[in-house]
């Protein structure tokens, strides 16, 4: 439903065929985003950086496809893009990652290749493990959590910052992104990111919450 509606809202469409879901997590409550966008008809691509959470999915038949190659996950999201068939297709990696490489795609070829963006990474708990840092793989930022905690925290923050820094670049020439009540909007706002709403006080972030938005 959350899907469907931010597709009505902010596309103005009833279908999703062709359009494109980016987002992340596949644990716990945010493992049925891969699901989500296969009945709502789009293609999702889910980032996920324990291995185990992503096989899990797959193994239970949530997400069609998994790869650690971000050359294939944009390839098969052209493909299925073009051709309109419904994909979850799950990237074993950070999803800073992936939005990276997506303002990558759009600089070099002029191409927008995500519609729908949103984040359910665990940032009510982002420096404990709900949250890892780009900079490390996901085994190297489990022994940072366990010998440097601020080190780590530093880390998490400056990542966050990449983090915003290329969805604002996708939203500005027209990805909708939405926060999915995570607290992910709050902390990279704790952590300096640009998520503030222009024009707006402290307290109003520059995108908007599913619970009111898109739900309500």
């Amino acid at each position: 439903l959350t899907v469907l509606n931010a597709g009505r809202r902010y596309l103005q469409v009833e279908e999703l065929a062709g359009k494109v879901f980016v987002t992340s997590g596949l644990g716990g409550m945010s493992g049925a985003q891969a699901k989500a966008a296969v009945i709502a008809g789009c293609v999702g691509i889910i980032a996920e950086v324990d291995e185990a959470a992503l096989l899990k999915r797959h193994k239970q038949g949530w997400l069609m496809e998994i790869s650690n190659s971000l050359d294939h996950c944009i390839a098969r999201l052209r493909e299925a893009r073009k051709s309109k068939i419904a994909l979850s297709l799950g990237y074993h990696g950070n999803v800073v990652d992936l939005w990276e490489r997506l303002v990558h795609e759009l600089d070099t070829t002029g191409e927008l290749l995500v519609d729908l963006g949103s984040d359910q990474t665990s940032c009510h708990n982002p420096f404990n493990g709900g949250y890892y840092p780009v900079q490390l793989s996901f085994e190297e930022g489990k022994q940072l959590l366990s010998s440097q905690p601020g080190k780590f925290r530093a880390l998490v923050q400056e990542s966050l910052k990449r983090h915003v820094a290329a969805i604002n670049k996708l939203a500005d020439k027209g990805m909708f992104f939405w926060d999915y009540g995570n607290a992910f909007l709050l902390e990279a706002q704790r952590a300096g990111a640009d998520v503030t709403k222009k024009g707006g006080d402290k307290t109003e972030f520059r995108y908007p919450s599913y619970v009111q938005h898109i739900m309500g």
